[in-house]
């Protein structure tokens, strides 16, 4: 069993900054891929940003040069590092990874912390 509590999220001015870390617990032999997602009241769960084992990233248009995604094998966990804040970021944020087990690989979420950037 496979479970992955986030952290990190809070309030904050716009302009600011904060990580988010996922770190991910069970039976992990490897994380291949770890991605955040956000979700804003009243809309669809979007990609945010997307890592692999090999170091490969892929970011949302909109938090482009602003986020950084990375991944730390060892300690099995994911971590989203966001700059440069803006109200329109304001969401609950959620961790997913692909991990392989010692019994299966499979596709993991967190239960989502919630970032609110605000004035």
């Amino acid at each position: 069993q496979v479970q992955l509590v986030e952290s990190g999220g809070g309030s904050v001015q716009p302009g600011g900054s904060l990580r988010l870390s996922c770190a991910a617990s069970g039976s992990i032999v490897d994380l291949y891929a770890g991605e955040w997602y956000r979700q804003a009241p009243g809309k669809q769960r979007e990609l945010v940003a997307a890592t692999t084992s090999f170091g490969t990233t892929n970011y949302a248009d909109t938090v482009k040069g602003r986020f950084t995604i990375s991944i730390d094998n060892a300690k099995k966990m994911v971590f989203l590092q966001m700059g440069r804040l803006k109200p329109e970021d304001t969401a609950t944020y959620y961790c997913f990874v692909r991990a392989r087990t010692i019994r299966t690989t499979g596709d993991y979420w967190g239960q989502g912390t919630q970032v609110t950037v605000s004035s």
